[in-house]
């Protein structure tokens, strides 16, 4: 797979969690060649638009979207100009991905299947009601949680997608990063994965072998 397939393949995965996220929260997303988009506000921390090619016409990505104070855009290709429709950068960020790799010698994640164990990987993730019970009906998600001796949740990660997997809401409030990366790598090491990272937060995932594949850009109104 050519480095521009790999960041179409990631943005589109990457559009298909963020329409699953806002699908558990009751919003229904729409998409279409250009882009994914919802037309009503995103949950917190999840864009209202993710482009899906290079080139989108920026007037119409907007006219999708609630475009006022609050909105986000994913420029998955970094090549959108939203500044003079009142968007600043809020961050740069890359794409990442690892290719199926050899058996690992790292102990993988284990999933969370209930409700309150759900509960308890958000409390400690920081997403409190963002993570919802449908989650865990969906076929396409994995939530992911490392436990230390007494059953506290110390890191976890979201998989999702069907081939190449998502990586994302990777967190770890005992390990190390650089841990969870490569005890995700470990859940599915026949598997291509993706995900994207910002700048200040990428080296664990490259130290877990991923590699970097394209740049991409958040866009947030006021």
């Amino acid at each position: 797979m050519q480095e521009d397939e790999r960041v179409a393949a990631a943005a589109r995965n990457n559009a298909e969690w963020c329409d699953i996220v806002c699908g558990s929260q009751g919003l229904a997303g729409r998409t279409d060649a250009d882009a994914w988009w919802v037309p009503h506000r995103s949950p917190q921390w999840y864009p209202d638009a993710v482009t899906l090619r290079p080139g989108v016409d920026a007037e119409t990505l907007l006219a999708r979207i609630d475009a006022g104070p609050g909105a986000s855009v994913k420029d998955s290709f970094a090549d959108l100009d939203l500044s003079g429709y009142g968007f600043r950068v809020l961050f740069d960020a890359q794409w990442i991905h690892r290719p199926p790799s050899a058996p690992p010698v790292d102990t993988p994640l284990a999933p969370v299947t209930t409700p309150d164990e759900l509960v308890a990987w958000a409390a400690a993730h920081g997403g409190g009601d963002l993570f919802r019970p449908a989650l865990l009906a969906d076929p396409r998600v994995r939530v992911l949680a490392r436990y230390d001796d007494r059953g506290v949740v110390t890191g976890g990660a979201v998989l999702s997608g069907d081939g190449p997997y998502g990586v994302s809401n990777l967190f770890a409030r005992v390990d190390t990063s650089r841990a969870i990366w490569r005890a995700v790598c470990a859940t599915v090491p026949d598997a291509p994965l993706v995900g994207y990272e910002s700048t200040a937060e990428l080296a664990p995932a490259l130290s877990a072998g991923f590699t970097t594949t394209g740049p991409l850009r958040i866009w947030l109104h006021g």
